[in-house]
């Protein structure tokens, strides 16, 4: 009898061994025992090698208990040889499972990877209910295989057994892809007609699905629709603002959920980390990375990077440094967020040294990207085309297409137009409109218009509604003199009813984001503006500055020109942040589009006459301007 056997490696508690002593040595006379108590009693303690050879001296004697606390055991340790032998017992003594056993073989069978074993057994049962459905469901669902999970839903469905919540957020999940949406909906709909649209996991995973398919104003509904709102859901709506870079949606969710009362996570904070990134909103992620502190929020990996990420697009290097050198591990994430950080400020050196003191950490494709890149905004042309070269000779990294645009950008930029376009035709991939764009760009700065007329009409092939080629086009012309070229690029616009995107800058101050466009006329302080613009053009004409009439698309005189180039919505931004921020201090300017020559010569001279420093950020990169010098060394 089991009430007589002495217990196998006892505990070396005094307290633990002598009860577990004296509850297996009671006679069967006084507690009838089951058979498989002492091995249920091994499995608890975590004994599972012990509770294995319980089991074959048991054989037959095994039931439900033993058998549930064997399996539960081997999911805990993803112990699949063990959780094998456990199945195998069961077979060899023609156990009849019930369906709860058979379902828990299968989550073991998943948790070990063994996906098709898994299959195997929901296969083989005899009976099934909604938990087994939604187990095996999740599991191709967790591995990616979504038009599996999908069809086995619909396999449910058919057999007349209704889904529950759990079940329809397993669902959710694999509506991704091709037919995602439509499936979603439907999805959706079954919800809707059963009430469970409302509840809590389901309206988490379908305002995700929403959002991943940039739904968001139906993520938005159906978030509005919850009557009870966690910490998913909430950083879920967030998330799916940022993720589509509609930051000031994503800043202002936060700020209306949090000033109710919203519990945050560290997913909430690094969503809204993104979207500060967009908006350089560098005040607002200071105060969030305090806040983050005070909350004594753990400091995950990925939260990190999101920090890291943040303070280099807002032109704070030095405290993304410091976030990624505090790093108790660092994943190759980090180490890519802080690679572009230096490439989009221009310093390439930086970059080339830190991707050499990567020693633990495996490069990836990104890293490679953001090295060349990095070489690229630097004006290091050689020792970028040694990166590139050093890969191709590497197995483990073949280049992709994005490394071969990094190089045609990396020899654009050096004005090696020619061998850009030898390096392109000899690629074994047909060229991107990347690349070709990147190509137009440097045309245009290095004055080739034969070559740039080639590299233009590649584009407009490939891609006729986009107004930047034409703009970059008509830029080439104008800067040559050709004039009726000009006219002719602007009727091809209009014929293909293309417009272009209207240059804006903006600049936060006193947590207020002003917005200035080109020759802005709806500004409150337009005149003041106007004016201030027109001083710090007066005085650094003293110091050297020449207006760059090329700069300007339209055929006028020169004094018009002039005009033009003083209302262009970078030097409105930098004039309004010199009449209205304090004394000392960076003035820090987004911009939408690609700094003009004019207007970088302007803000170089403009730090220099006011002792100010001015960072501008493009759609490119970074320029960093302290007394009357680029961090890009005029080289963008």
């Amino acid at each position: 009898m089991l009430a007589k056997r002495t217990p196998l490696n006892p505990p070396h508690s005094k307290l633990s061994s002598l009860s577990s002593y004296t509850f297996l040595s009671q006679s069967s006379t006084q507690i009838n025992l089951p058979p498989d108590a002492h091995l249920k009693f091994l499995c608890l303690n975590g004994r599972l090698k012990e509770a294995l050879i319980e089991m074959s001296i048991l054989g037959t004697d095994v039931r439900f208990r033993g058998y549930d606390a064997l399996i539960t055991e081997c999911v805990n340790r993803k112990a699949l040889r063990e959780g094998q032998l456990v199945h195998s017992h069961m077979i060899k003594t023609h156990y009849r499972a019930p369906v709860y056993l058979d379902t828990r073989l299968l989550i073991m069978y998943d948790k070990c990877g063994k996906l098709d074993d898994a299959r195997e057994v929901f296969d083989g049962m005899p009976q099934r209910n909604i938990v087994s459905w939604t187990a095996m469901i999740s599991a191709y669902s967790q591995r990616g295989f979504q038009s599996l999970a999908f069809g086995l839903f619909r396999w449910m469905l058919r057999t007349g057994l209704f889904p529950n919540e759990f079940t329809l957020a397993t669902v959710l999940a694999c509506c991704i892809g091709h037919l995602g949406l439509e499936h979603g909906r439907q999805v959706h709909s079954l919800a809707i007609k059963n009430n469970y649209n409302s509840h809590v996991y389901v309206g988490s995973s379908l305002l995700n699905m929403y959002a991943k398919a940039s739904e968001i104003h139906d993520a938005r509904m159906v978030f509005e629709f919850l009557t009870v709102r966690d910490v998913v859901s909430c950083t879920s709506i967030i998330s799916g603002y940022a993720q589509l870079n509609l930051d000031n949606e994503a800043l202002e969710m936060f700020r209306k959920l949090y000033n109710q009362g919203m519990e945050c996570n560290y997913v909430t904070f690094a969503s809204l980390l993104t979207s500060l990134a967009g908006l350089s909103a560098l005040e607002y992620g200071k105060q969030v990375h305090g806040l983050v502190i005070r909350l004594q929020l753990p400091f995950y990996i990925v939260l990190q990077n999101s920090m890291i990420y943040m303070y280099a697009k807002c032109g704070s290097l030095l405290y993304a440094r410091r976030v990624f050198d505090y790093m108790p591990e660092r994943t190759v994430i980090s180490w890519n967020a802080m690679l572009l950080g230096y490439g989009d400020h221009g310093l390439g050196r930086e970059v080339l040294c830190l991707f050499k003191s990567m020693r633990d950490v495996k490069s990836d494709a990104v890293t490679y990207t953001a090295v060349l890149s990095g070489c690229s905004h630097g004006g290091l042309t050689e020792e970028g085309l040694g990166v590139f070269y050093s890969m191709v000779g590497d197995k483990e990294m073949e280049p992709e297409i994005g490394h071969y645009a990094c190089v045609v950008d990396l020899l654009g930029r050096a004005g090696r137009i020619e061998k850009a376009l030898e390096f392109i035709r000899n690629m074994p991939f047909e060229p991107s409109i990347a690349m070709w764009g990147s190509l137009l760009g440097a045309c245009r700065v290095h004055g080739n218009v034969s070559a740039g007329e080639y590299v233009a009409q590649k584009l407009l092939s490939m891609e006729p509604k986009n107004a930047g080629n034409y703009v970059i086009l008509s830029n080439i012309y104008a800067d040559a003199g050709r004039w009726e070229d000009v006219v002719k690029v602007r009727e091809m616009m209009k014929e293909n009813t293309v417009i272009k995107e209207p240059g804006k800058s903006s600049i936060n101050l006193n947590k207020t984001v002003h917005t200035f466009r080109s020759g802005d006329r709806s500004h409150p302080q337009k005149d003041k503006v106007n004016e201030k613009v027109r001083e710090l053009y007066e005085k650094i004409r003293e110091v050297g500055y020449t207006p760059d009439l090329s700069c300007v698309l339209h055929d006028v005189d020169d004094e018009q020109k002039e005009r033009i180039l003083l209302g262009h919505s970078e030097k409105l931004a930098i004039a309004f942040g010199l009449m209205f921020s304090s004394q000392g201090g960076i003035l820090r300017v987004t911009k939408n589009l690609r700094i003009c020559v004019d207007c970088h010569n302007f803000a170089k001279l403009v730090s220099k006459v006011t002792k100010r420093e001015l960072s501008v950020r493009d759609s490119k990169r970074f320029h960093l301007m302290a007394n009357g010098t680029c961090s890009c060394g005029d080289f963008w």
